[in-house]
């Protein structure tokens, strides 16, 4: 199928499938004789395994790493998939018996207390997601912690220290440039602890790690404790850092 045709059967916008193949997410797996690249079935297969993933809320690179990895396993994941969608529709399902009874609370039919409205919110991190990471890569993850498994009480609370020093020197910058010397300083301070205890970070990942500061609300809301738009700014110098040292 040509890629307006793909487009056409899955919803998706030609433009999407375009930045899918200039990613190395997703390319058209066959060359036709007109010189057109054409998906092959097993290409739309893949294209549904990322549909799924997007649905369950996996960024773009996430998916790459996942479908990329020497021990991805396509049954495996529709059933990983399966078990993530079900707990999806369980929190919705939870979500909207809230909204009904609210509703109802509203409108005097009957009475919630404070605990009740706030029954189904559910902030927790996905226990399918953590099982998907282990599975199919973040080999990053596992080094880091078995270097925090390796460290003694005394020493993970000095790279605690170590960390809520630059948390604050940062923060005291934020309101300055994301290039100055004194950030980019402190950011070279923050890329050299991270790679010192936990694992090793290449630029790439580093400059990654910073977006996703700003990406992910829980990084953003842990980091903004020490001063509000920290996580932005760190991301920035970030990206920066990185850019500047390659």
């Amino acid at each position: 199928m040509k890629v307006k045709e793909v487009a056409e059967l899955t919803g998706i916008s030609v433009r999407t499938l375009h930045h899918y193949d200039e990613i190395g997410l997703l390319s058209p797996g066959r060359k036709a004789e007109s010189g057109y690249r054409e998906y092959t079935d097993e290409d739309l297969e893949t294209l549904q395994q990322i549909l799924f993933f997007r649905e369950l809320g996996f960024p773009l690179k996430k998916i790459k790493d996942v479908l990329n990895s020497p021990s991805f396993d396509r049954r495996e994941a529709l059933l990983l998939q399966k078990k993530m969608l079900l707990e999806k529709r369980s929190r919705l399902d939870q979500m909207i018996e809230l909204v009904e009874k609210t509703i109802q609370h509203a409108e005097g039919e009957i009475q919630m207390t404070n605990e009740e409205k706030f029954q189904g919110f559910d902030f927790s991190h996905n226990p399918y997601e953590k099982e998907a990471r282990e599975r199919w890569g973040d080999e990053a993850v596992d080094r880091s912690n078995a270097k925090l498994a390796d460290m003694s009480v005394e020493e993970r609370d000095a790279m605690a220290a170590k960390m809520n020093d630059i948390y604050r020197k940062l923060a005291g910058l934020r309101q300055g440039a994301p290039d100055s010397e004194e950030a980019q300083s402190a950011i070279k301070d923050w890329y050299d602890l991270l790679n010192n205890n936990f694992g090793s970070y290449s630029l790439e990942a580093f400059k990654g790690l910073g977006q996703m500061y700003v990406a992910d609300e829980r990084f953003t809301k842990n980091i903004d404790q020490f001063g509000e738009g920290l996580a932005e700014f760190m991301s920035k110098a970030m990206t920066i850092f990185a850019d500047k040292t390659k």
